[in-house]
């Protein structure tokens, strides 16, 4: 008889080891007790320790998981046995190759991470994994489709041949994963044709949609001109897009590429169709206040303004990331300021407060003019706190912000994603993308 106690000893950090030794030690007597324990939800043991005895013991402590994990009456108490079923390491391979059938679909799906916690070793069941693209569980699917990408690209012929061959159910998934791990280059010409008919087929009922990624660069030009304006910037190569696609590549792309990736984020930006009588650029790219990017931001904003009049380059971050924001009429930077939280944001200024800037002084009472050696510390604390997230308000004073579109904003024209130099130099990331 196994003591109770002695698996709650798994939860006390100092008696922890010698309990693991003793009931690793019992073997297959040891397995129904713990799998027990990961099911009851009070338990205080957490489900790391249980876990590591159960892989000790081996092929007994997976037949006792998958029992767990299948009769399992509660969410929390499944996600604790199915914590500990997918851990069991390459050793239970075979056996988590033979659990993708299983009828339960909780099942299937753990034993699918299961295999993506088994390394290379877990090739040899791409054969098994692949149908599970089509389950009728989109939970099982869309686990699948996420450990075959994570696979990498030398699964790409065998989904290219299910796009050509099916069969029907796994067809779907199968681009998903395709465009994610090689673009359109991975794709047939059929495949391409199609997504860019898709496309066709929206835009005319497309609408604005506000931007929503997590840290949003824009530029903003008053004028409808959107091929003079990609001319001056020197952007090229542009494709239609709906709103939702356009937002998505640029939320993709500003999340960065790992650190052996040629892709900088910098490779692409979306050009918005004239939005109340703006054209934005929005993207990495348009940063005015990152290291890479902000004297070459200046100087364009510089360059469109001579031609339309004005040009703006703004910085928002959405999770609280901080604000900034560049304006330039007739040829001449006005104003630049930056305020990120970095040590060096107050060397990027330039120019004079903005009207908007002073009138927000004044709402909180500030003064309208200020020295910022001169102002006490909480004045200066007060103001920048404002400032972190003004960017977006200050655009809308202007004329538009693209957090504050919508569906009934004017809207003439279409959009389209282009390549900047850098894409032109590089290529783009791969990426599946929602239209």
């Amino acid at each position: 008889m196994v003591d109770t106690d002695l698996i709650r000893d798994l939860g006390v950090p100092d008696r922890r080891e010698a309990a693991a030794d003793t009931l690793a030690a019992l073997g297959p007597d040891t397995v129904e007790h713990l799998v027990r324990e990961l099911t009851d939800e009070e338990s205080p043991v957490d489900w790391r320790p249980i876990a590591s005895v159960l892989e000790r013991i081996g092929d007994a402590a997976f037949d006792g998981l998958l029992r767990g994990l299948a009769s399992a009456s509660t969410e929390s108490s499944r996600k604790r046995v199915g914590f500990a079923f997918s851990c069991l390491g390459a050793a239970a391979l075979d056996r988590y190759t033979a659990a993708l059938s299983h009828p339960v679909p909780h099942v299937r799906r753990m034993a699918i991470r299961g295999l993506q916690h088994c390394g290379d070793a877990a090739r040899s069941a791409i054969s098994a994994l692949v149908p599970l693209l089509g389950d009728h569980d989109p939970r099982v699917a869309r686990q699948a489709q996420d450990a075959l990408i994570l696979q990498g690209e030398y699964v790409i012929p065998l989904l290219q041949r299910i796009r050509e061959q099916g069969p029907g159910r796994q067809r779907a998934r199968a681009l998903t994963v395709l465009a994610e791990l090689g673009g359109e280059s991975a794709l047939s010409r059929v495949d391409v044709a199609a997504i860019e008919r898709l496309i066709r087929v929206k835009l005319p009922d497309d609408r604005p949609e506000g931007m929503w990624a997590c840290w949003n660069h824009w530029m903003a030009v008053p004028s409808g001109d959107q091929a003079g304006i990609m001319q001056t910037l020197g952007l090229v190569d542009p494709r239609p897009v709906t709103f939702a696609l356009g937002n998505d590549i640029v939320d993709a792309d500003g999340h960065g590429c790992g650190a052996d990736d040629p892709h900088n984020g910098y490779e692409r930006v979306f050009v918005t169709p004239e939005l109340d009588g703006w054209t934005l650029i929005l993207g990495a790219w348009s940063d005015p206040c990152g290291e890479e990017r902000s004297e070459e931001v200046l100087r364009l904003c510089t360059e469109l303004s001579a031609r339309y009049g004005q040009a703006h380059a703004y910085y928002y971050g959405g999770q609280g990331d901080g604000s900034a924001w560049l304006i330039a009429e007739q040829g001449t930077v006005i104003r630049r300021y930056c305020e990120t939280g970095e040590g060096e944001d107050e060397l990027l200024t330039l120019g004079e407060p903005l009207p908007y800037e002073r009138a927000r002084r004044v709402e909180l009472g500030l003064t309208p003019d200020w020295d910022p050696a001169q102002e006490s510390q909480d004045d200066e604390d007060e103001w920048r706190s404002a400032t972190h997230d003004m960017a977006a308000d200050l655009a809308r004073s202007y004329g538009v912000s693209p957090l504050h579109v919508g569906p009934d904003t004017p809207s003439r024209g279409t959009s389209v994603v282009a390549l900047t130099p850098y894409g032109v130099a590089h290529g783009v990331p791969a990426g599946a993308y929602r239209i």
